[in-house]
């Protein structure tokens, strides 16, 4: 009878949801029901003679083993927390039921399972920590750091990078990459065959692991780097079309992805491209406030403000600067005989020409209709000024050829030089665009320095 009673009650344990574990003084199950397969992926007889903590996510078994120490102290634990590794590489969240059996000396829990609940708490404080990361970020870069660590705290994320297309050029770009063996690729068409620029082209998520049926396009290349292991990638869809990618990647069997992984990756993805798209836009906003529409060049308030900031170190380490002030001599009748749209093209390649005269650290400005500024740093002699503005001159004698048209423009130039012409902003701009006007009225098509200051 005794033993019948026993037998029946070992079924209802099998029956119930909740797994009934018990583990000795040494860490070591010595009973598992049967929902623990279930619940871990290991058959009870697998569990059997295992240390507990084996089973423990790497993360969580310091906090474990403390609590564990408190149970046999004689402290009942109803609802502890933790996670556990599946057998098949999946993290599961469990909350325990656990007391001490000092007459017995084994420790009695009850596991129940609430990924499910996790998953949605986590969930839920992802998107809310991503809406904030794009009010508070400071820049692109930062949100994505950001990004990185809200994943990572829904997935392994050891590998992640961020790749945006912008329509425009047709490029691909990776803004953020972090990864433990390659560094960043170069910019490349979205033609190039990668796959990141396949989940961009088809706009749909692409989950890659060994031995799964991935029938890839044959415009899809050989892989870029080295060949990972596990590859998840979901597009950023956002309201003006697909922004970029999301791509999570592991190279050994420690981390693996899943469909549920891929689906939670899309989930936030949503999200991550809202901000993203807030982001750039808020960026858009901030150059178009500093810079001309046209050529993308610094306008008068950017190029006053580096104009201020590099008089201020010039008179601190006693170094020399010198302002050009550039005139186009026959723009005018461009824009009459060809029309405002040829005349807008010129006046970009212009900008493109004079900035490739010029170091990265100078800047180059347009400060209305045909006339554009460069501020010149660090130089040496009042010569080494005329130099460069000779050598901007003779560029944009060459021909330009837009629409079909070759056209001819030459360029009258001011030239002034701090100290010798001022030693403030607005001082060496007149006196730069009076050099111009004088250069102009002898012809045009040269360069000229101003005069000497006269104080008093």
């Amino acid at each position: 009878m005794e033993r019948s009673i026993r037998s029946r009650l070992d079924h209802v344990l099998d029956l119930l949801v909740d797994a009934v574990c018990v583990v000795d003084i040494e860490g070591r199950f010595v009973f598992v029901s049967a929902a623990g397969e279930r619940i871990f992926g290991y058959t009870p007889d697998e569990m059997l003679g295992r240390p507990m903590i084996e089973l423990v996510h790497p993360d969580d078994r310091t906090r474990t083993l403390e609590a564990a120490a408190t149970i046999m102290a004689g402290t009942p634990s109803p609802h502890f927390e933790n996670r556990y590794l599946r057998k098949d590489g999946q993290i599961v969240h469990i909350m325990w039921s656990a007391r001490w059996s000092e007459a017995d000396r084994l420790r009695i829990a009850v596991a129940r399972d609430i990924t499910g609940r996790k998953r949605a708490e986590m969930l839920q404080a992802a998107l809310l920590a991503i809406s904030e990361a794009a009010h508070t970020a400071a820049d692109l870069l930062a949100l994505f750091r950001r990004i990185h660590e809200i994943i990572g705290g829904l997935l392994p994320a050891r590998n992640f990078f961020v790749a945006l297309y912008d329509a425009e050029t047709d490029m691909l770009s990776f803004p953020y990459f972090v990864d433990e063996h390659d560094a960043a690729p170069a910019p490349m068409r979205l033609d190039s065959g990668t796959l990141s620029a396949e989940v961009i082209r088809n706009g749909e998520a692409l989950l890659l692991t060994p031995g799964a049926d991935a029938a890839l396009p044959d415009r899809v290349g050989p892989i870029v780097g080295r060949e990972s292991l596990d590859w998840l990638g979901v597009p950023l869809i956002a309201q003006k079309g697909i922004l970029g990618a999301l791509v999570v990647q592991s190279y050994s069997g420690d981390t693996r992805y899943t469909d549920k992984d891929k689906q939670l990756l899309q989930f936030v993805s949503t999200q991550v491209a809202a901000a993203v798209e807030r982001k750039q836009t808020e960026t858009w906003l901030r150059h178009i406030a500093q810079h001309d529409v046209l050529t993308a060049l610094p306008n008068r308030q950017l190029f006053d403000d580096r104009l201020q900031t590099a008089l201020a170190r010039a008179q601190r380490e006693h170094e020399r600067l010198a302002l050009l002030y550039i005139d186009l001599d026959t723009f005018k009748q461009v824009n009459d005989t060809l029309g405002h749209g040829v005349g807008d093209r010129l006046l970009h390649e212009v900008a493109r020409r004079i900035s490739g005269c010029v170091r990265e650290s100078d800047t180059v400005g347009r400060m209305s209709g045909d006339e554009f500024v460069v501020l010149l740093i660090g130089i040496q002699q009042t010569p080494h000024a005329l130099i460069v503005a000779e050598k901007i001159r003779s560029a944009l004698q060459q021909p330009f050829v837009l629409d079909g048209h070759s056209m001819r423009v030459t360029a009258s130039i001011g030239v002034a030089v701090y100290p010798e012409h001022g030693g403030e902003g607005q001082r060496l701009v007149r006196e730069a665009d009076h050099a111009m006007y004088v250069a102009k009225k002898q012809g045009g098509d040269r360069c000229l320095l101003a005069n000497p200051r006269v104080d008093g």
